[in-house]
C-alpha cells in the first residue's frame, strides 16, 4: 500500500474518532440551552479565528489528498446557505466546492436516483459541500409527493449502504448536518423573503407549499434519522434560530471532526520589480467608472 493511501486511510480513521468526540461535545452543548444574542463584533472576531483554521485545514486536505463531503439539510429558511457562505468565505473555491443541484431534468428522472450526485463527488485534495443532497428523496420528494412510498423506503434502506461504501471503500470523510429552526423563526425568515427584495430570489412556489406542511417534514426528518444515522455516517443536528451562533458552532465542529495539523508557514519574500525599460504610459483614453463612493 502506498504512503499516500495509508495516509488517507489514517486520516479517515482519525476523522471518525474526532467525529465521535465532536458528537459527544455537541450533546453536552445542546443540553446547555440557547444563550443570549451574540453581537456582530463578537461574531466577526470569532469567525476570523475560525476562518484561519479553515485555511489550515484546506492546506492539510490538499497536502494529504483527503476527500471530504459535507452535507447540509434542513427546512426552508433553516440557514443552510448562510452557513455554507461562512465556511467558504476565505478558502479557495478550487478546494472547497459548493454543489446546489436544481430539480432533476426529465433525463435525470430516468437515471438511477443517486447517479446525478456522483459526478460532483471529491477527488483527492477536495472538499465538496452539498446544499441539499441525495437526502431530498427522504425530505422534499417524500413530503411533496415527488417520490412514491416504495421509492422513499428503498432510499432509506439503501442510503446507509451507499454511505458505507463511500467511507470504507473510497476513503471519503462524510459529515452530515441537519439545521433545526423552530416554527416561529422559520415564519419570520420566510416573511422576510417576501418583503425584502434582496431576499426574494430565495422564495420559490415550492417554499410556500412546503411551509404549510411542518409536521409532514417533522415525520420525514424523524424517519430519516432513524434509518440513516449510522455509526460510519452519523447525523449532527444544530439549532439554527441564531444564525451567528450556528455558523460558528458548525465550523468549530467541522474543525474538530477532521484531524489536521497547522503547517509551518513558508518564508516568502516579494521579488524585486523589473525596471520600466522602454515602457511609456499609453495615451489611450481609458473609460473609468464614475466614482460615486
Amino acid at each position: 500500500m502506498s504512503k499516500k493511501r495509508k495516509s488517507a486511510k489514517k486520516g479517515k480513521a482519525d476523522a471518525l474518532v474526532h467525529a465521535a468526540q465532536a458528537m459527544s461535545d455537541a450533546t453536552l452543548d445542546a443540553a446547555a440551552g440557547p444563550a443570549k444574542k451574540m453581537s456582530n463584533k463578537t461574531y466577526l472576531k470569532e469567525l476570523e479565528k475560525l476562518e484561519a483554521e479553515l485555511v489550515h485545514l484546506q492546506e492539510w486536505v490538499v497536502s494529504k489528498g483527503l476527500k471530504v463531503i459535507i452535507v447540509f439539510e434542513g427546512r426552508d429558511g433553516a440557514g443552510k446557505g448562510g452557513t455554507i457562505k461562512a465556511i467558504t468565505g476565505r478558502v479557495s473555491p478550487r478546494v472547497f466546492r459548493t454543489v446546489a443541484l436544481p430539480a432533476p431534468t426529465d433525463r435525470e428522472k430516468t437515471q438511477m436516483y443517486l447517479q446525478r450526485y456522483l459526478p460532483h463527488f471529491p477527488a483527492a485534495g477536495e472538499v465538496v459541500i452539498f446544499d441539499r443532497s441525495w437526502y431530498n428523496r427522504a425530505g422534499v420528494e417524500r413530503v411533496m409527493g415527488f417520490a412514491s412510498d416504495e421509492q422513499v423506503l428503498d432510499f432509506l434502506n439503501g442510503a446507509p449502504l451507499f454511505e458505507r461504501l463511500m467511507v470504507s471503500k473510497n476513503d471519503i470523510i462524510l459529515l452530515k448536518y441537519w439545521l433545526e429552526v423552530d416554527m416561529d423563526e422559520q415564519t419570520r425568515r420566510i416573511e422576510g423573503r417576501i418583503t425584502d427584495p434582496r431576499k426574494r430570489w430565495k422564495l420559490s412556489p415550492m417554499d410556500l407549499k412546503s411551509y404549510s406542511r411542518w409536521y409532514d417534514y417533522s415525520r420525514a426528518r424523524d424517519d430519516m434519522f432513524r434509518a440513516t444515522d449510522s455509526e460510519w455516517a452519523p447525523w449532527f443536528a444544530a439549532r439554527s434560530d441564531d444564525k451567528k451562533r450556528v455558523r460558528l458552532n458548525i465550523i468549530r465542529h467541522i474543525l474538530k471532526s477532521i484531524p489536521y495539523e497547522v503547517p509551518k508557514p513558508a518564508k516568502i519574500t516579494l521579488p524585486k520589480r523589473q525596471s520600466p525599460g522602454k515602457y511609456e504610459e499609453s495615451d489611450h483614453p481609458v473609460k473609468y467608472i464614475p466614482e460615486v463612493f
